[in-house]
């Protein structure tokens, strides 16, 4: 009896033990990471440093997470379709890249709520909806600190995409940055209403340079800009990648996205479970906002005051909206020693002293 005892004994444990086996060895499956891209990857600009920062993700984290993308969606209904496909094939992380997948991305989160989106630019959230932006306006202050160096006719050009706070920030950023050295510069913008279009932005830098603007900058993505800039021998700035290659001559340096350590972070938090509601926005300091290089052209007293610029931002000595600020009326919008409030600057609709021209409604 004993005997029997011991015998059934054996068997049951080496079931359990067999069983505990097979569950616990099993390899946990990788997080499904998708991102939605408005244009094509290319090789430079917007969507290109998004998708440099999924690959930065997949070497850091490995086999811990399977990423996929789809390029070139338009803002709109389409959009929806595409993120909508995206969560039901049973991905968990969704990065939503452009400021007009807004609101078709909170419309599919509600149909998967166990499904984490993250959404580029946007300022809406929700329990599983977090959004992430970088301070642009920091790299294209800097860019102007160099035009207003560097233009001898006074004026400088940029090419707006759509008449977002996103993009109106910019301008004003860069216009700012150009008067703190040259008070008298002019800021002529030309908008094309799309993201990514080469015909449009080689045409919009065609016109800038026809009047006077001899220092381009933009906030589209394809490197166009650049191009005629060097066949006309004016300087212009690279936009969210560094666009050297392209017209090396002409770039004084770029502002540049890098997306990989932070996509990386919340692939993790997704992964460990600790992923909450967040608002981000990072610039230099925090690494996700890098200058390119600077053209050997740039006198040393401009490289330099370029340099303590720069520090200075990442010291938080420098408050790029600080007073006093005037609109284009000249009436005061920021006074003398407070700075724009976050939430004003996040939404600004008007120009700032020195910028040409009106927005478009």
């Amino acid at each position: 009896m004993n005997r029997f005892i011991s015998r059934l004994s054996a068997l049951l444990l080496g079931a359990f033990t067999a069983v505990g086996a097979s569950t616990g060895v099993a390899a946990e499956e990788p997080l499904k990471v998708a991102f939605v891209y408005v244009g094509p990857i290319g090789d430079a600009g917007w969507t290109y440093s998004h998708d440099q920062g999924r690959l930065a993700m997949e070497k850091a984290l490995g086999s811990k997470v399977k990423t996929s993308y789809v390029e070139s969606v338009p803002e709109g209904a389409d959009s929806e379709r595409v993120i909508r496909k995206l969560a039901a094939d049973g991905n968990k992380l969704i990065f939503t890249t452009t400021f007009g997948y807004m609101n078709p991305t909170l419309k599919v989160a509600k149909s998967f709520p166990n499904t984490v989106f993250m959404h580029a630019t946007g300022y809406k959230t929700e329990k599983n909806v977090g959004v992430y932006q970088a301070r642009f306006h920091e790299g294209a202050y800097l860019a102007g600190v160099l035009a207003g160096k560097m233009s001898k006719s006074g004026t400088i050009g940029f090419v707006g995409s759509y008449p977002i706070p996103e993009v109106i920030r910019n301008i004003n950023a860069y216009t700012l940055g150009a008067r703190s050295v040259n008070p008298n510069i002019k800021t002529k913008v030309i908008w094309v209403n799309t993201w990514y279009d080469p015909g449009k932005e080689r045409q919009a830098a065609e016109t800038l340079i026809a009047q006077g603007s001899d220092v381009l900058s933009q906030n589209t993505d394809s490197p166009a800009i650049l191009q005629v800039a060097q066949e006309k021998g004016v300087y212009a700035f690279g936009w969210d990648s560094d666009m050297s290659k392209f017209a090396p001559k002409a770039q004084m340096s770029a502002c540049i996205l890098t997306w990989g350590g932070y996509y990386t972070e919340i692939a993790k938090q997704v992964i460990n479970g600790t992923w909450k509601t967040q608002d981000i926005k990072h610039g230099i300091k925090e690494g996700m906002i890098e200058l390119a290089p600077l053209n050997a052209a740039i006198p040393a007293d401009a490289a330099k005051l370029f340099g303590e610029r720069k520090q200075a931002l990442i010291d938080g000595k420098l408050q790029l909206f600080q007073g006093p600020i005037k609109d284009q009326s000249g009436k005061i919008k920021v006074e003398a020693g407070k700075v724009l409030p976050l939430p004003d600057l996040m939404a600004i609709n008007w120009y700032v002293e020195g910028v040409e021209g009106s927005i478009p409604k």
